[in-house]
């Protein structure tokens, strides 16, 4: 067993029709079914879809940091 860590991060696209919070955690969850050791994101960007003067959907750009098996 190492004594340290490495780590990657992706860039993600979260969405959600409903809030900023849901399109982070529809992210994560996502992103968790293929990466494991998910450890932290970070928003980078957060955009809007707008119809009828209505939101219509949010989009959340994530930096989402994993630890690299066996380290």
């Amino acid at each position: 067993m190492s004594h340290h860590h490495t780590y990657k991060k992706l860039e993600i696209v979260g969405t959600s029709p409903n809030s900023i919070e849901e399109a982070i955690q529809n992210a994560i969850t996502e992103t968790a079914n293929s990466v494991n050791h998910l450890d932290w994101f970070e928003v980078i960007e957060t955009r809007g879809h707008i119809i009828k003067n209505q939101i219509a959907h949010y989009q959340v750009t994530l930096k989402i940091g994993f630890r690299i098996d066996n380290s």
